[in-house]
């Protein structure tokens, strides 16, 4: 019995590694105070950077259901991270500049 817990253990830790090696960081500038793109496909576990390319500050926030967040106001040559942790659409935008707005498909 205890020779299938340990193989269980390897098994759960082998698939956690996995999905952790397998993770991708994308990155999306924000410059002329529009997002470097208008779409993204990730998959769950991957980051995206937002790096701010303009010279004043921009807060990139989402109040999706499948990611709520709000990376709060940061400055030119400063970038900040989200990571993906469950599939759907994410609705990106932000609260300075209401016209900058993303869509990121977050897939399993």
């Amino acid at each position: 019995m205890q020779n299938r817990g340990v193989s269980n253990f390897v098994f759960i830790l082998g698939a956690t590694m996995a999905s952790v090696i397998h993770a991708k960081d994308f990155e999306v500038a924000q410059k002329d105070k529009k997002f470097s793109q208008k779409a993204l496909t990730v998959n769950v576990g991957d980051a995206v950077n937002f790096k701010n390319e303009d010279p004043f500050v921009h807060n990139i926030f989402s109040l999706s259901d499948t990611k709520t967040f709000d990376l709060g106001s940061y400055p030119q040559g400063q970038a900040k991270k989200v990571t993906f942790d469950k599939p759907g659409t994410v609705e990106i935008e932000c609260s300075i500049h209401p016209d900058m707005k993303m869509i990121v498909e977050v897939k399993k």
